[in-house]
């Protein structure tokens, strides 16, 4: 999610990349088992279209200027861990999972990560990572790879859109919270908004805004979600999700004794509070502000 690309289909996979993804493709599909996924799911990307990138422009800026959805490998920014970096946790679970397949490829050449919304929730398949989405069209699950739980639990259930057998597994959460309970996707190849993407879904806290401008020039249609929104006094009643720390935290960022991803965006734009500490506010928002 970055600019610097006059034409997006410069990124397009060249033979050997094509090779690499083939050769993945085949690996997981025989790590996997079971019936084939039901052609009306679809895979979300999810992100917060207001992070910044290292040039000081908004990823949702970033991908209108190059029509194309980046890992963190390309951009160095996420809304989960930082780790995606030669020897960080990231590059080592991709080693795991895709047998080393990756490890000297470009960072243009890693996956995408989403999540699977088998259950059609107009939220997204994975809050945890943004308020917002792109639904990626039906096409792309040829070339997807899933696994559960998350890659960050070092999982063994894997599953090609042919070869399908983890809504099964799916249906008892790895955790407690209901933020960790999605079946990771992994997009291999690029991504570019004109061909892959259904729709860009966004918060309607960011109506009117800048973002909601900036979303009227991606080359997909919009659309919106019901929307986050939860009181401090909801907040306050749950100290030990993130810590006091981060309660104290999202009452300097609340307005109207609220918040809204909107008025996150906000606070990461002044850059007056810690970003990893931020996404610990967008926690409570996502979990409780529905």
């Amino acid at each position: 999610m970055t600019s610097g690309h006059d034409d997006p289909l410069q990124e397009a996979p060249d033979q050997k990349d094509s090779e690499y993804i083939s050769s993945v493709l085949a690996y997981i599909r025989e790590l996997s088992g079971g019936a084939a996924l039901a052609l009306n799911a679809r895979v979300n990307l999810h992100f917060q279209p207001d992070l910044y990138l290292v040039d000081g422009i908004s990823v949702l800026d970033g991908l209108v200027a190059s029509g194309m959805y980046l890992s963190q490998f390309e951009t160095g920014v996420s809304n989960g861990g930082q780790t995606a970096h030669p020897g960080g946790e990231r590059f080592a679970w991709e080693q795991r999972m895709f047998a080393g397949v990756y490890d000297t490829l470009r960072p243009a050449s890693r996956p995408k990560y989403g999540a699977l919304n088998h259950h059609h929730d107009s939220y997204g398949a994975a809050p945890r990572f943004g308020a917002c989405y792109f639904r990626l069209r039906r096409e792309v699950l040829e070339r997807a790879t899933f696994c559960y739980p998350d890659s960050v639990f070092q999982p063994d259930n894997f599953a090609t859109a042919d070869r399908f057998g983890l809504l099964e597994m799916a249906a008892v959460p790895p955790t407690d919270d209901p933020l960790d309970h999605y079946i990771e996707a992994h997009v291999h190849g690029p991504v570019i908004v004109s061909r892959d993407v259904e729709a860009l879904v966004l918060d309607p806290s960011y109506r009117g805004t800048a973002i909601d401008t900036a979303a009227q020039n991606l080359d997909c249609p919009l659309e919106w979600h019901p929307g986050y929104r939860v009181s401090l006094a909801v907040i306050r009643q749950h100290p030990d999700y993130r810590g006091v720390h981060i309660v104290r935290l999202a009452e300097r960022v609340a307005e109207d004794s609220a918040l809204t991803p909107e008025l996150i965006g906000r606070a990461r734009r002044e850059g007056t509070h810690d970003p990893q500490l931020l996404k610990k506010v967008w926690h409570y928002v996502a979990r409780f502000g529905r």
